[in-house]
């Protein structure tokens, strides 16, 4: 087996947005080096679910809605056949 092959596999703490700590092993750094992470499920927003706004460029988002308006049920069917006549 050649020597030096796989990277220094070590304990490292790792600090979350809200100051909390814990320790791993890991690649990063060296032993006993800190991570401070700047974005973590805590806060992030993909995992928060907070922050979410939709953006209509062009008028994509509006025909879009307006397409499937009756798909998802917040048109009643009576007005998505008088608008397709």
């Amino acid at each position: 087996m050649k020597k030096d092959l796989h990277p220094d596999y070590h304990a490292i703490k790792v600090v979350m947005t809200d100051g909390t700590e814990f320790e791993t092993r890991s690649t990063f750094g060296k032993e006993g080096d800190v991570l401070r992470l700047d974005i973590d499920p805590k806060t992030h927003p993909a995992w928060t679910g907070g922050g979410q706004h939709l953006i209509d460029r062009g008028g994509r988002l509006s025909r879009f809605k307006s397409k499937f308006d009756s798909f998802l049920g917040t048109k009643k069917p009576a007005e998505s056949e008088a608008a397709s006549e």
